[in-house]
């Protein structure tokens, strides 16, 4: 038999970036500990249809933890209480009957409020964008295979590109950086044979568009690792460190 459980609801209300928003508190009831988080804020919202209310708007996508569409604080933490969880992942079977849940949205400087929950995330777009990616001519499929790699370097590689570019690490760091989620993507490629001949312009122009757009220092508290869903590990920090101190003697990226 599914079980049920009573809820009280403290979610963020904001009709844009320039009103003031407030939290408004909603009774969610009979809410089923099989639902995902998200499921269960459809159920809200459908009800808040039915009275003639504005549905709490909030960003989603795939639900399968892909993405990295779908983020919020829940009491205080990134995706909640779950570590290794995105949002649309994390289930009620990890509230109990009568628990009051606080939603709130991703809050940095970089990622301006939309409305509610939606935060403009766009940023860390234009990051990728300054240098987040290879122009190297491979020629077809198979010619780019041909680079051979050593086996843990491509793990590390992996797991450097495993970020899904969510936020919650800018979210969760006292200072809003976004340390944790350029030094992924600067990992993933300069850890690989076909990111080496870009690396310096990378690493330079990447950290300039992270300050330009807000984004605070990282002051090594590592919230952005505790937090992140795809665990990635602060080493990426240190590597970033590294290239940036590289790129900053060889480069003549002005």
């Amino acid at each position: 038999m599914t079980k049920t459980i009573n809820l009280t609801l403290k979610v963020w209300r904001q009709k844009g970036p320039n009103v003031k928003g407030r939290l408004e508190t909603y009774q969610a009831r009979d809410i089923s500990t099989d639902m995902s988080f998200l499921e269960m804020i459809d159920v809200i919202n459908e009800q808040l249809t039915l009275d003639g209310t504005e549905p709490i708007a909030f960003d989603h996508d795939c639900r399968e933890g892909i993405c990295g569409m779908c983020g919020a604080m829940i009491n205080g933490r990134a995706h909640g209480p779950e570590s290794g969880t995105t949002l649309c992942q994390l289930h009620m079977r990890h509230f109990g009957d009568g628990d009051t849940i606080v939603i709130e949205p991703w809050r940095a400087r970089a990622f301006k409020l939309i409305k509610d929950l939606v935060v403009d995330r766009s940023a860390l777009d234009k990051i990728i964008q300054a240098g987040g990616f290879v122009s190297v001519n491979t020629g077809g499929t198979i010619d780019g295979n041909a680079i051979l790699v050593p086996q843990d370097i491509a793990e590390k590689a992996m797991d450097a590109a495993a970020c899904i570019g969510c936020g919650a690490c800018v979210a969760s760091c006292p200072n809003a950086s976004g340390m944790l989620f350029v030094s992924a993507k600067v990992s993933q490629l300069a850890l690989l044979p076909q990111g080496r001949p870009e690396a310096a312009m990378r690493a330079i122009s990447m950290v300039r568009c992270m300050d330009d757009l807000g984004f605070g220092n990282c002051t090594n508290e590592r919230e952005c690792e505790a937090e992140c869903p795809k665990e990635i590990s602060i080493v990426n920090i240190a590597r970033l460190n590294r290239e940036f101190i590289k790129a900053s003697i060889v480069s003549d990226v002005k």
